[in-house]
């Protein structure tokens, strides 16, 4: 004679399942990347680019303001704090993304994960040209901060290889874009867009900028073009400070 049995439903108590191992670590990680994205390497970008463009108005232009910047009171503090620090996180958390391989948290159609593949690897190639950028302006020859009028025709020095304006055109576009997309995943991420139409609104505010800064990049380097390369010479400060 068969028996029936009865299964009895096991009480599961409501609210939100506890995390697994790990992952809570890794959110945190992730929202930190996010904001460290925006704030500061974000404004930083934003200040470099603005900054760059007085290059357009000649070599003085260009001198003074990196003597401003390189003039701000605890300078070494705002540059270990404000930049390197959060650029070397960023930038390391985001290999680490990339080499998993991990997906966004939403879930994108078709496009929107060919944006994201773009925003991943674009990430690397501003991590080439930000490493490359910054070792041969600020670690080699002469030393920027202490010769500012050396700065612009440091850069002038680079331009005189075609390949090297090939190398900052890319990395230019490939900042531009990375910021400008992070800046759409982070107000995605943050719920500070909510809805389709939101994000989609944004994200023509976010090309517009992206184009924009791609815009600024190109007049700064346009800047370098204009006035004629001569080699700074350190017996004469105003040999190089030519206004045209």
């Amino acid at each position: 004679m068969a028996s029936s049995t009865q299964s009895v439903p096991s009480k599961i108590k409501p609210g939100v399942p506890p995390l697994r191992a790990g992952v809570w670590t890794s959110f945190l990680l992730r929202r930190l990347h996010s904001l460290t994205g925006i704030v500061p390497i974000g404004l930083f970008l934003l200040e470099h680019f603005i900054s760059n463009a007085e290059a357009f108005k000649g070599p003085a232009a260009y001198t003074r303001q990196v003597e401003f910047l390189n003039g701000l009171p605890f300078v070494f503090v705002l540059e270990l704090f404000g930049i390197w620090l959060p650029i070397l996180y960023h930038s390391l958390y985001g290999v680490v993304i990339w080499y998993r391989g991990e997906g966004n948290l939403l879930e994108y159609p078709w496009t929107g994960n060919w944006l994201y593949t773009a925003q991943r690897w674009t990430g690397i190639v501003s991590l080439v040209y930000i490493a490359q950028h910054t070792y041969s302006l600020r670690f080699s020859g002469v030393h920027i901060p202490t010769h500012p009028a050396a700065a612009f025709s440091k850069v002038q020095a680079e331009f005189q290889n075609p390949w090297m304006i090939a190398f900052y055109m890319i990395g230019i576009i490939a900042a531009s874009w990375h910021f400008s997309y992070g800046v759409w995943l982070f107000a995605a991420k943050w719920g500070i867009t909510t809805g389709e139409n939101a994000r989609r609104r944004f994200g023509y505010i976010c090309l517009a900028m992206a184009i924009g800064l791609v815009a600024i990049g190109l007049i700064s380097m346009s800047g370098f073009f204009r006035t004629p390369y001569r080699p700074w010479d350190p017996n004469n400060s105003t040999d190089n400070i030519v206004m045209r």
